[in-house]
C-alpha cells in the first residue's frame, strides 16, 4: 500500500479530510449571496470591496471556513454544501491546491482520483 490517503475507506474521499476548508482563502463574487440573488446565506461572507466577498474564517489565520462542521483529517462536512460558493464548487480533490492543503494539516497526497472528481 502506498503512503497516498485511499479513497475505498469512505464514500468521498473530502469527508475525512476538509484541508481546503482550513488552508485557503474563499473570495467570490458578491452576487452569489442571498441578498443579491446568489445561493450563500447572508451573514456567513464579509464584504471585500463592494463587488467581492470573502467566507467568514477565511480571513484570518488561522484559517477556518465558518461552514466547515467536523474535525480537519477526520469526518468534516460543509454545512452549506449545497449552497457553497464557486471556489468551493470548482476546488477539485486530488490536485495540487489539494494536495498543499493536506500537506498543510499533515495529511497524505491523495491516491489518483477519477478523471474531473470536483467537490
Amino acid at each position: 500500500m502506498s503512503d497516498a490517503a485511499t479513497t475505498a475507506d469512505s464514500a468521498h474521499p473530502c469527508l475525512s479530510c476538509g484541508a481546503c476548508c482550513a488552508s485557503f482563502r474563499v473570495d467570490f463574487a458578491v452576487y452569489e449571496m442571498q441578498a443579491m440573488g446568489g445561493k450563500v446565506p447572508d451573514g456567513l461572507a464579509l464584504d471585500v470591496n463592494g463587488s467581492t466577498c470573502r467566507m467568514r474564517g477565511t480571513e484570518q489565520v488561522p484559517i477556518r471556513c465558518v461552514a466547515l462542521t467536523g474535525q480537519v483529517g477526520q469526518q468534516v462536512a460543509c454545512s452549506i454544501y449545497e449552497l457553497r460558493p464557486a471556489p468551493c464548487r470548482e476546488f477539485s480533490a486530488g490536485d495540487y491546491a489539494c494536495h498543499k492543503a493536506r500537506a498543510r494539516h499533515g495529511l497524505a497526497p491523495l491516491a489518483p482520483l477519477a478523471e474531473g472528481l470536483i467537490l
